[in-house]
Order: C-alpha cells, then sequence, then structure tokens
C-alpha cells in the first residue's frame, strides 16, 4: 500500500429479510467507487456475525475519505443512499474509518 494512501473500512449490518436486495445494490456502488478515487475495493461478509458487511478500499487522502464518507452516509446521493433501507438502522448506523500504514523500523 502507498504509504500517503488511507485504508478505509465500512461496516454496518444488513437486515436479514433484504440480503439478496442489498447484495444487488452494493454491485452498484462497487461500479461507482472508482469515481471517487477508490482502489483495491473489497466486499466481505462475516462468518460468525450473521448479516454483518464489511468494505475495505483505499483512497489517496484524507480529504477524499472525509468526502466519501459523508455521501456514504448521506441519503441525497442517487445511489449510495439506496442502502438505507437495508442496514439495520439505516445510514445513520453505516461505520466508516480510515487507517493509514504505520512503518516498521528494524
Amino acid at each position: 500500500m502507498n504509504i500517503s494512501s488511507l485504508q478505509i473500512f465500512i461496516e454496518y449490518k444488513v437486515k436479514e429479510n433484504h440480503v439478496e436486495k442489498y447484495e444487488s445494490v452494493m454491485k452498484e456502488i462497487i461500479n461507482i467507487l472508482p469515481e471517487f478515487s477508490a482502489t483495491k475495493i473489497e466486499w466481505f461478509v462475516a462468518t460468525d456475525q450473521p448479516f454483518l458487511y464489511v468494505e475495505m478500499f483505499q483512497v489517496p487522502t484524507k480529504a477524499h475519505y472525509q468526502a466519501l464518507k459523508k455521501l456514504r452516509k448521506s441519503n441525497e446521493h442517487p445511489v449510495f443512499s439506496k442502502l438505507d433501507p437495508y442496514i439495520e438502522g439505516g445510514l445513520e448506523k453505516l461505520n466508516c474509518w480510515a487507517f493509514q500504514t504505520q512503518r516498521t523500523e528494524e
């Protein structure tokens, strides 16, 4: 990972009876994330916590992260807002974190 890029984690729980619709919307989201400079996009479902999903990707700057976080939690974006009815607690419960790689000196 480029030392100046940020690793983004997004985590949320999907409503049990909406998994199929959620997964369909996620395909759209994964397709548009590169428009926001997201790279190395990965999507996971937990094996030990039912209906818990995690997205991971990289963005080049903290400004990219802040802007994307705001959009992902907004009901105004035409694609990102589609997740709201499928997440337990809606987009308000979509958790976002940014991490920067730490160098290990030996």
